[in-house]
């Protein structure tokens, strides 16, 4: 494990992912309990909760954490579009017996902000991470100022670079297998987009900043891969998402173990941003032609918006046909294991990784 990891007192170099909507402070406490770092997603947690489980995480954590936010640029309201993609709902909208939202459309996820950066200041994370680049150069030098390092996540060798000369202290390689929301924020073309193992050694070759492997690693043998091509660690999202510490929901955790697991793809039907999860009925009916995929989809967080009343009439009847389903290529290899015990698992497996590694 590269000194970065161990300056921040972590045991084993195993950093939980955040993952906004499926996890709070109980899934980063026990996985900082068991020498990993743990991780809160931030992006969709109200000022009054963020400082509930910063509260809980600073006076309970026994190790390094995080606190991760996105950093998009809010899109302008578009209302030809929104009407559009409320008329590409409809159909679906009918079959569940729900009607669809009207008036403007709601942003569900606000981006980091001088308010934000405000609210962390007393409690001084040890790492403070972002999504979709970083923020305004002074704000990544203040929360420097507190002895905090910048995290950000790069999906190309090109944002890897602009991360790196803008300050990040870690750039974290997502490669194409990764579930949840792409990182990507210099280019919306999802052709850019590669898997870890081709990603992840050209970004080692490109920076000088530790890089961290997320995206695929749910298992031993993915760690001791990520760490024979370069990483100094590795970030684990989806393998998280079946440990009862997750806030993960029953729907998820069935669709998590079944078959399906095994068929993800690419999706902006609920965010209006590309993020990968296990193929359901929205996906395959809201995409166009064979992808999953939606150009009808207004700009990322606006589609959420007339997703939401459709999502909560199926979960209520018990079906996932309108739930983001996050999930990674990796799925099917994820093992319902309590976080302490996964956290360590995949910390052993670190050992076996060259001594540059360790």
């Amino acid at each position: 494990m590269q000194a970065f990891l161990k300056g921040l007192g972590a045991h084993w170099p195993v950093v939980q992912a955040p993952m906004a909507g499926s996890q709070g402070s109980a899934l980063a406490l026990a996985v900082c309990e068991a020498g990993g770092v743990g991780s809160l997603a931030a992006a969709t947690l109200s000022p009054e909760a963020l400082r509930q489980e910063l509260t809980l995480l600073s006076a309970q954590a026994q190790g390094p954490w995080n606190v991760n936010f996105f950093c998009h640029t809010p899109p302008p309201h578009d209302p030809v579009r929104e009407q559009a993609w409320l008329d590409a709902l409809r159909p679906l909208a009918d079959r569940l017996g729900t009607s669809l939202p009207s008036g403007q459309a709601v942003a569900g996820r606000a981006p980091f902000s001088r308010d934000l950066l405000e609210l962390i200041r007393p409690f001084k994370p040890p790492v403070v991470s972002f999504h979709f680049g970083l923020p305004a150069p002074e704000m990544v030098a203040e929360i420097k100022t507190w002895g905090s390092q910048v995290w950000s996540s790069a999906t190309t060798v090109e944002e890897a670079r602009w991360l790196e000369q803008r300050g990040a202290d870690v750039v974290i390689a997502q490669g194409l297998e990764a579930g949840g929301h792409r990182g990507m924020f210099l280019t919306a073309d999802v052709t850019t987009q590669t898997t870890l193992m081709a990603l992840l050694p050209q970004i080692v070759r490109a920076v000088q900043v530790p890089v961290l492997a997320a995206g695929g690693v749910a298992h031993e043998a993915g760690v001791q891969a990520a760490l024979a091509l370069g990483a100094a660690g590795v970030q684990v999202g989806t393998a998280y998402l079946l440990c009862p510490e997750a806030q993960t929901s029953p729907l998820h955790r069935a669709a998590l173990v079944s078959d399906r697991a095994g068929h993800t793809a690419l999706t902006n039907v609920f965010t209006g941003r590309p993020a990968r999860g296990i193929v359901n009925r929205a996906m395959r009916e809201l995409g166009d032609g064979a992808t999953c995929l939606s150009a009808r989809a207004p700009a990322f967080p606006l589609a959420g918006w007339a997703m939401a009343p459709m999502r909560s009439a199926a979960e209520a009847a018990g079906l996932d046909d309108c739930s983001p389903l996050w999930a990674g290529q990796a799925a099917p290899l994820c093992e319902p294991l309590p976080a302490a015990e996964l956290t360590r698992r995949l910390g052993r497996a670190s050992l076996a990784a060259s001594p540059s590694n360790t």
